[in-house]
């Protein structure tokens, strides 16, 4: 948050949503309301395309064939063959950008978190307003900072895992 003074989200998947676990945001005009346990429907969102992206396809489809519990409904429901190409794209770069969903005027890109055994347990993001930061900024300033500490912080993940429980 510091280094791209735009907000920055921690999410896990729960159920067929993300729900926040950590938030730092910057103060701005426009924000998005979010505070620990909100929920959003995950696949319109960059923090859940990266966490449904790793998912084995038998447990992707049984995450989005139940309801979300977040009270929204997204704008435009994608196809299985739209949401498989999104995920499958996000796959490739591990990383996702969305603009302005699942909340118009926001946009974000978001890095997995993995634990010491390289599964993805949460994701990171940076977003910022869509009338302030452009997706040139996010993608080239921002997501390189993003994938860095997304590294630094699964790095932490694993040391703690190599650590012996007694």
């Amino acid at each position: 948050m510091e280094r791209t003074n735009e907000s920055c989200s921690v999410a896990q998947l729960g159920g067929s949503d993300i729900v926040y676990v950590a938030r730092v945001a910057v103060p701005k005009l426009v924000t998005l309301s979010v505070q620990i346990g909100t929920r959003f429907p995950a696949l319109p969102t960059s923090l859940g395309k990266v966490i449904l992206s790793s998912l084995p396809a038998d447990e992707l489809e049984k995450v989005l064939a139940e309801p979300s519990r977040s009270g929204l409904t997204p704008c435009r429901q994608p196809d299985p063959e739209e949401h498989e190409a999104v995920l499958r794209e996000v796959r490739a770069r591990s990383w996702a950008l969305t603009g302005e969903q699942p909340a118009p005027g926001i946009r974000s890109v978001a890095a997995p978190l993995r634990d010491g055994s390289g599964q993805v347990i949460a994701a990171l993001d940076v977003n910022a307003h869509a009338a302030e930061t452009s997706v040139e900024r996010l993608v080239e300033e921002h997501m390189p900072l993003l994938l860095q500490t997304a590294g630094d912080i699964s790095a932490d993940f694993a040391r703690v895992a190599a650590v012996p429980h007694v």
